[in-house]
């Protein structure tokens, strides 16, 4: 969001710990997992034809494709189940309350950001320290999504594997109808993994550049520099 000139070199910038360590490291985790879910998982959907003329027991890359997709599965299931449970543990901007708008002013706050940051038709806006309450909802869809891709993936992976884990989930398939049903929705949702991945790097590096206030190193230090802080932490 824009801010005046006048305030940017008159105002005192404030230490403010936002982001703990918890929430820095399964930012980046996810951030990782999702990347090789989606790569392995396109070249699953489409796969390649490398060394045609090799014996099969000589093309077991596409073996380690499969593989490095199921484990990252898992390391997203695990990393999401803690994510969730921090959100009721954590500091007050890793909690459930700053992701669901309850109220009236939370609901204004985010018609601003979407009136500064995605049609940009009003220079200024609330400088949220956490998340503001676009993003919030954005990940709040995000989440649904993950637990949609991660419900699918098991009980697509039930079926060739006696982890009780995958076998949890046994009932999908028989659910949504057929294995290739499954894929194919699976499939379609990975794109949403991609639209949100662009769209969140630019956003960040956005709010970075125009605000000044730590917004991409907060996720490696977790700082952020704010203007008429009361405290330094949280």
């Amino acid at each position: 969001m824009a801010t005046n000139a006048a305030t940017l070199q008159t105002a005192p910038f404030r230490r403010i710990y936002v982001w703990e360590l918890p929430v820095r490291v399964t930012h980046w985790v996810n951030a990782i997992a999702i990347t090789a879910l989606v790569l392995t998982g396109y070249f699953i959907g489409s796969p390649l034809v490398l060394w045609r003329g090799a014996e099969p027991s000589d093309q077991y890359w596409f073996g380690w494709v499969r593989f490095t997709h199921f484990a990252a599965g898992y390391v997203l299931l695990f990393s999401f189940l803690f994510c969730f449970y921090w959100g009721f543990v954590g500091n007050r901007y890793a909690r459930w309350a700053n992701f669901i708008p309850l109220n009236k002013a939370q609901f204004l706050e985010l018609k601003d950001t979407l009136f500064v940051d995605i049609l940009q038709i009003k220079e200024e806006g609330k400088v949220a320290t956490g998340h503001n309450f676009m993003a919030a909802a954005s990940y709040i869809g995000l989440f649904l999504i993950m637990i949609f891709m991660v419900i699918t993936g098991f009980g697509l992976y039930a079926g060739m594997s006696d982890s009780w884990i995958p076998r949890l989930f046994t009932w999908i398939v028989p659910l949504m109808g057929s294995d290739q049903v499954v894929r194919q929705w699976h499939h379609i949702f990975m794109w949403a993994f991609v639209v949100f991945a662009v769209i969140h790097v630019y956003l960040s590096l956005f709010h970075d550049f125009v605000e000044g206030r730590g917004e991409t190193s907060s996720m490696i230090g977790g700082w952020k520099f704010d203007r008429n802080a009361k405290r330094t932490d949280d």
